[in-house]
């Protein structure tokens, strides 16, 4: 049955070429995930901050390799894209962003972010999340992105803020973590923001 409306983005937009490395312009790089990273994605998830947030925990670095493993094929499927966050000059990791429930025939998708504990306070979030904003509307044509977080979380609300993604409304007990149901603020942008 054909659809009412043209697809904004057809498949293959993503999956026709190999996933970009993309400098931030400050120091920063957003590559995609190598299995050299193991290590400090299981380091990362022992952070608490980490756990208060996000609904999975790293209990080995076998299981990390399997994240890994995981994000590395994502690209292919169109449905998720992710990328380290790492320092230009050390490739120390720093964070991950991502742009999932991604939706090409509608020209949407979500974006995700964490900083490892060293990186926290150093405006890392905000300069990933702008760079990969960037790349999304500009260099491949998305038309939205969405950005939630939990109410409670002040800092992951101050980088949409900085990151250009207007306050669009809460939506209620809609996230399940460790203590109970979490509030989520909904942030959005369009290209022509």
């Amino acid at each position: 049955m054909p659809y009412t409306a043209d697809e904004l983005l057809p498949q293959g937009t993503l999956s026709r070429t190999p996933q970009p490395q993309l400098p931030t312009g400050d120091g920063l790089v957003l590559r995609p995930w190598r299995v050299e990273d193991v290590a400090a994605v299981h380091e990362a998830y022992q952070d608490p901050l980490m756990h208060q947030w996000h609904i999975r925990r790293s209990d080995s670095e076998e299981e990390a390799a399997g994240w890994v493993r995981e994000w590395l094929k994502e690209w292919e499927g169109e449905r998720k894209a992710q990328w380290a966050v790492v320092d230009a000059d050390t490739g120390l990791l720093l964070g991950r962003v991502a742009l999932l429930s991604i939706v090409l025939a509608e020209a949407q998708a979500k974006v995700a972010y964490w900083t490892t504990a060293a990186a926290r306070g150093r405006g890392v979030a905000t300069s990933a999340t702008n760079t990969l904003t960037r790349w999304a509307f500009d260099e491949i044509g998305f038309h939205r992105l969405e950005l939630l977080h939990a109410t409670a979380n002040g800092a992951s609300c101050r980088v949409a803020a900085k990151a250009g993604f207007a306050l669009e409304g809460t939506k209620r007990r809609a996230a399940y973590h460790q203590d109970g149901w979490h509030d989520m603020h909904l942030h959005a942008r369009l290209r022509e923001d």
